[in-house]
């Protein structure tokens, strides 16, 4: 049972940063393996601001770093368990159920 606050916040940020299909994407590739954001742009077939958005939300929720590479950065995840854990609660989802659409899935927002 969850009985700090900040226990209660942390689950919700991940979850926040979760509620967005590019972020999601993104958290995927970078399980994957670290990536420039110029890659990770052409991987999801998105324009580099909107990827730097999503880049700057998930940093700020704590889940992805920027590493500096020489003249360029690198972004990947903040700690390794993150990648765990998307594969499990991936695996937990899809053995639930996967014919569900949430309600709110069509709401953006960011990790604030």
């Amino acid at each position: 049972m969850l009985t700090l606050v900040s226990d209660v916040e942390m689950l919700a940020r991940f979850g926040r940063a979760l509620a967005d299909p590019i972020r999601c994407r993104l958290l995927l590739a970078l399980r994957e393996a670290p990536a420039h954001p110029s890659d990770l742009a052409d991987q999801l077939g998105i324009s580099r601001t909107r990827l730097s958005n999503h880049l700057a939300c998930l940093r700020d929720c704590g889940l992805v770093v920027a590493v500096p590479v020489g003249r360029r950065t690198r972004y990947e995840l903040a700690d390794p368990r993150l990648g765990h854990a998307l594969d499990d609660l991936r695996a937990a989802v899809v053995a639930v159920e996967t014919d569900r659409t949430c309600v709110d899935a069509e709401e953006k927002g960011c990790c604030q």
